[in-house]
């Protein structure tokens, strides 16, 4: 692969529970892209990223992402895997039994930092970044659909990752609320972080444009709306 490719996966057949949903799925994905990844609910689209950041095995083609072979990757090389990508949820999952603050700062501990100083200055350029500033000591449920998401989004930078997933991120929103955060998601990719985004939603591609791949029939097809 060249240096500026991070995804490259060439005949890849994915699976879920022993039923195959694609075949022949084929693409890349280079540093600072923005891929939409489109198609009806259950088509495959999240089942893509669930093989990116090996919640399902690949167990036919070639697979890569940054150095890694998908097909042969080992279980201890997972963690490392997914710390140089970050993934948005559409229900957020973020824990609510402490504050955004405390959430961020739980996956920064978790993923090896220690230095109190460092932690909180990451927090507030995350959150910055964001247009989440001053709403640190909020506690998730204080916030909108909206916010949360934003805060699900700064959680996926903590780390500066090469690329971030986002499997349907604006799905639980209203619809100037997703705009927001799909505009987020182009503002962060426009500053070298690759993005990779699952949605049904194809007003939001028409008015957001970039690449697009569409799940149809069990194939992965190039698309143009």
């Amino acid at each position: 692969m060249s240096e500026d490719v991070l995804i490259h996966y060439q005949d890849v057949e994915l699976s879920f529970k022993d039923n195959i949903v694609l075949q022949n799925v084929t693409f890349e994905q280079h540093k600072g892209e923005f891929l939409y990844v489109i198609g009806k609910v259950g088509s495959g689209k999240s089942t893509i990223l669930k093989t990116l950041y090996c919640e399902l095995p690949v167990n036919k083609g070639n697979a890569y992402i940054f150095d890694y072979d998908l097909k042969k990757i080992k279980e201890k090389q997972i963690p490392l895997l997914r710390r140089k990508m970050g993934i948005v949820f559409q229900d957020f999952q973020l824990l609510t039994d402490r504050s955004v603050n405390n959430n961020l700062e739980f996956v920064l501990r978790a993923t090896g930092w220690k230095n109190r100083h460092q932690i909180n200055d990451r927090i507030k350029e995350v959150l910055d970044q964001v247009g989440m500033v001053n709403k640190g000591y909020k506690m998730p449920n204080e916030l909108s659909g909206g916010e949360q998401q934003r805060i699900v989004i700064a959680r996926a930078l903590l780390n500066s990752p090469e690329i971030i997933l986002a499997d349907e991120p604006t799905g639980n929103l209203d619809v100037e609320s997703g705009c927001k955060i799909v505009q987020l998601l182009h503002d962060i990719c426009e500053k070298g972080t690759a993005v990779i985004m699952t949605t049904h939603n194809y007003h939001l591609v028409q008015f957001f444009p970039a690449k697009i791949k569409k799940c149809e029939n069990g194939s992965l097809l190039d698309c143009v709306l």
